[in-house]
């Protein structure tokens, strides 16, 4: 590439890249613009829905925020040192994990992220339409093309769009809701409590706090899939506790007040519905303002079902890549959007009416899938291999990280079934769970395992070979731009 392409890169409006390396040259960003880009794509209705579980268990509000406040803590700390990976790298999320498992060993993590991403480009159009048919009229056959298709074209544009939009939309959504966080606080608190609510008989229950614990950890891991997609194109010297610091700030911050909302709702309300709720709480404070809080999630939702449709397309391609080679083109991104969004919307119009209890099932399955490999992955980054990578083999499907990798596939496997015993689902629940009434520890037990496993099989890794093809990647992919 020369230095020429290398600026028609830069200028171009759309997005050249795809799952191929960013150059030095391309690099630009700030790292303080992560924490509004994690807070509003964090700042979703089904952020909210997250924190409904608690309280319809039974557990009281503030045994419900703990829960959340703990849980966030907890999920959002693996997410955000993912970011250290983007910037210092310069490959998307997922793809980097050819490192640990191999070209084509990778699609087992890869086949769970993107059923993460259609999952929630699914919730996210479902809920997005309920809001616009507040205000306009159309039915799902009308409405849930129209958003899909115009999240694809935001993610087509790409990486730099999608941080434009995030940043400013930080803006509105503090605004709007920390006024409507203002009028629930002070309406539910002054407001005699009603015997049809849940808030009437709530307290302390262990399983319930396990669970929303749980919910909330899971619902933040899930976002690890995504963090260095957003930070790849920094550049590679800026300093990594400045960038997980304003990446874990921003996405913790969100959704410790998100669900602490939906925790309100849900205690106070009868079987909330979250876009009713939103606007009937609203309305409390003047007529229409409900309406203006729906109108400001819905803008939030399709800004981030254009983030999950660019991940689920680097995903999709980067699997495609481990057994058929493919050039990171914009047409490439048309096409791998446009499969992505044909998908969604099938899924979107088979969904059942009761969603909510389907999310809740949602998260928890992303929460088995995503932590061993969010386990192995890290563990690799930053005790194993300590970031240092050869880029230009990992975009190889048969370079020196081969196209299965048994030390990752082998960690994650172990991982997954470790926590089998410990899932707590409405389809299924493992005996350990069952014993312990329902809790759900299996997050812990995935981490530990897959995590202990491969640091352990990794001891044999020839690092001295690894050490020169690092010399050669460097010079494949940075000397033609000198």
């Amino acid at each position: 590439m020369t230095s020429s392409d290398t600026a028609t890169q830069r200028d171009s409006a759309i997005e050249q890249h795809s799952i191929d390396y960013v150059p030095a040259a391309e690099r630009h960003g700030k790292v303080w613009h992560q924490g509004p880009f994690w807070f509003t794509g964090n700042f979703v209705l089904p952020t909210m829905v997250a924190g409904f579980v608690g309280a319809s268990m039974g557990l009281s509000v503030g045994y419900s925020v703990l829960a959340i406040v703990l849980g966030v803590g907890a999920g959002t700390f693996f997410m955000a040192f993912h970011a250290n990976q983007g910037p210092r790298m310069g490959l998307p999320q997922m793809i980097q994990s050819r490192a640990q498992f191999g070209s084509r060993g990778s699609t087992v993590p890869f086949a769970a992220t993107v059923f993460v991403y259609v999952g929630f480009l699914v919730f996210d159009t479902v809920l997005a339409k309920q809001g616009l048919g507040l205000l306009l009229p159309g039915g799902e056959l009308f409405w849930y093309p129209v958003l899909i298709a115009l999240s694809i074209v935001i993610a087509v544009v790409g990486h730099d769009l999608l941080h434009f939009v995030q940043r400013w939309l930080t803006y509105l959504l503090v605004v709007v809701f920390a006024v409507l966080t203002v009028v629930a606080i002070v309406h539910f608190g002054s407001t005699p409590v009603a015997a049809d609510v849940p808030a009437a008989t709530a307290g302390w229950d262990l399983t319930a706090f396990l669970v929303q614990f749980s919910l909330a950890a899971g619902y933040n891991i899930s976002y690890s899939v995504y963090v260095s997609d957003y930070t790849r194109y920094l550049p590679a010297n800026v300093p990594a506790r400045g960038l997980i610091t304003a990446v874990y700030a921003g996405a913790a911050f969100s959704a410790v007040w998100l669900m602490s909302l939906g925790a309100i709702l849900a205690s106070y309300l009868p079987d909330p519905d979250p876009i009713l709720a939103l606007r009937q709480v609203g309305d409390l404070l003047f007529p229409g303002f409900g309406l203006i809080v729906v109108m400001a999630s819905v803008l939030a939702l399709i800004s981030i079902m254009g983030v999950n449709a660019y991940g689920a397309m680097l995903t999709g391609a980067s699997a495609l890549d481990g057994f058929r080679s493919v050039r990171p083109t914009v047409r490439l991104r048309i096409i791998g959007l446009t499969v992505v969004g044909l998908i969604s919307l099938v899924v979107a119009l088979l969904i059942p009416d009761d969603y909510i209890g389907s999310f809740n099932n949602f998260v928890l399955m992303m929460l088995y899938f995503l932590v061993p490999w969010t386990a192995v992955n890290l563990v690799d980054f930053y005790f194993v291999r300590r970031g240092k990578y050869a880029i230009a083999e990992i975009l190889k499907p048969d370079g020196i990280y081969g196209r299965w990798a048994w030390r990752g596939v082998t960690a994650y496997v172990i991982g997954f079934a470790a926590m089998i015993p410990f899932f707590s689902t409405s389809f299924y629940t493992g005996p350990v769970a069952k014993a312990l009434g329902g809790a759900d520890f299996s997050f812990v037990v995935g981490l530990t395992v897959s995590g202990v496993l491969y640091l352990l099989f990794s001891r044999t890794l020839d690092h001295e070979a690894e050490a020169t093809a690092r010399a050669a990647s460097e010079a494949e992919l940075e000397g033609a731009l000198r």
